[in-house]
């Protein structure tokens, strides 16, 4: 099968889909992989390693679309890239479908075969392909977050995990999987105050068993959230619902009960964000402020560190993606029940129904299109 990785031109999109190692596997079981010009260097892979490992150099991204049976990118297509996919082209990325209708009809239209890296699933109900970079952006939410509690960025102008005779700042993790869990252990680390919530009480239960003394666990609903709202500095937004959008679980009108300069970090941008306010921002342009309260919206927090997160995300995707180059979509998809529900839209059908009702349009079983 002829791979193509192009370089990533989302905004401050530096990470790679595929390392000069996966590409000497995938051209081990006998694939050509074509690789953009320069799309490894933001990660800190030259184009001389990729030559090394086998792959051929196309010094455009049009051409490496036109070339490529199936796609491996990191991000979204994004409209400039709309028009270069082919009818049956196999695209292999994150696709937060659920966050863009525009998207989701662009894909429709050019009848590709979308796989989605977020909605693969293990019996177990874990996404593999999710994990490594929600592992990232939960550790880096913290990262951000106290940075803008700084005053010189508007924050409250508290220290996470406060000096003696001070006490530490509040941090609240709406959401227990791994984003959460992540960002709870980055938020004890540096001595915060943490509570973490969430709906499912049995893993309340763990998480109260392995975290440290300070971080507590909370039963998730809107009382509690408007209660703890009002005291805490720093609020991150850590809630999944695969494939899905995100249910807004801080509204407008709560932001009036904050205190001026609460942080609000919200992971779950790429499904539409789990704060009403929330809309996306790009590592250029990060935060803006509605009711003296910052939002930090990227919604590609990974990005900025590509180098740790394009070596996590490959370590996941990569077996995935020699499965599909040696058998074909089909077989592939067959054969292994959580890539299948990986699909998302086939040949103009969209085949994952989450992504069907949250814009009203017409759902096919995946089942037909295999």
């Amino acid at each position: 099968m002829k791979i193509g990785v192009p370089k990533e031109i989302k905004n401050n999109e530096n990470r790679v889909a595929l390392t000069p190692a996966g590409t000497a596997e995938l051209i081990k079981c006998g694939h050509e992989v074509y690789v953009q010009t320069t799309a490894g260097i933001g990660s800190g892979f030259s184009d001389e390693t990729y030559l090394t490992a086998g792959a051929k150099l196309l010094p455009t991204i049009e051409e490496v679309y036109a070339i490529a049976e199936m796609i491996i990118k990191v991000k979204e297509p994004i409209e400039p890239e709309y028009g270069l996919i082919k009818k049956g082209q196999i695209l292999y990325t994150y696709f937060h479908f659920a966050s863009s209708e525009v998207l989701t009809q662009a894909m429709i239209e050019r009848e590709a075969v979308c796989l989605a890296y977020e909605t693969v699933e293990l019996s177990d109900h874990s996404l593999p392909l999710l994990i490594p970079m929600s592992e990232v952006a939960g550790r880096m939410s913290v990262q951000e977050g106290a940075k803008y509690l700084e005053k010189t960025y508007g924050g409250y102008g508290v220290l996470l995990g406060g000096v003696p005779g001070v006490t530490p700042a509040k941090v609240l993790i709406i959401g227990g999987g791994i984003v959460g869990t992540e960002a709870a252990k980055m938020a004890a680390g540096l001595g915060a105050d943490v509570t973490i919530m969430d709906v499912n009480l049995k893993r309340l239960r763990y998480l109260d068993d392995i975290m440290p003394a300070n971080v507590k666990t909370m039963m998730s609903n809107e009382f509690n959230i408007r209660e703890m709202i009002q005291s805490h500095s720093l609020i991150i937004g850590a809630v999944l619902i695969p494939g899905a959008k995100a249910p807004k679980l801080i509204t407008r009108d709560m932001l009036s009960t904050m205190r001026p300069g609460t942080v609000m970090v919200d992971v779950a941008v790429d499904q539409g964000g789990c704060f009403e306010t929330t809309k996306p921002t790009t590592h250029d342009h990060p935060n803006f402020v509605i009711d003296e309260v910052i939002h930090y919206c990227v919604a590609n927090m990974p990005g900025a560190v590509p180098r740790t997160s394009t070596l996590a995300l490959t370590n996941a995707t990569l077996s995935n993606a020699i499965q599909l180059a040696n058998k074909g979509w089909r077989k592939a998809c067959q054969d292994n029940l959580p890539l299948r529900k990986g699909l998302n839209v086939v040949e103009g059908k969209i085949v994952y129904k989450e992504v069907a009702e949250a814009f009203e349009l017409p759902y096919v079983p995946v089942e037909t299109v295999l």
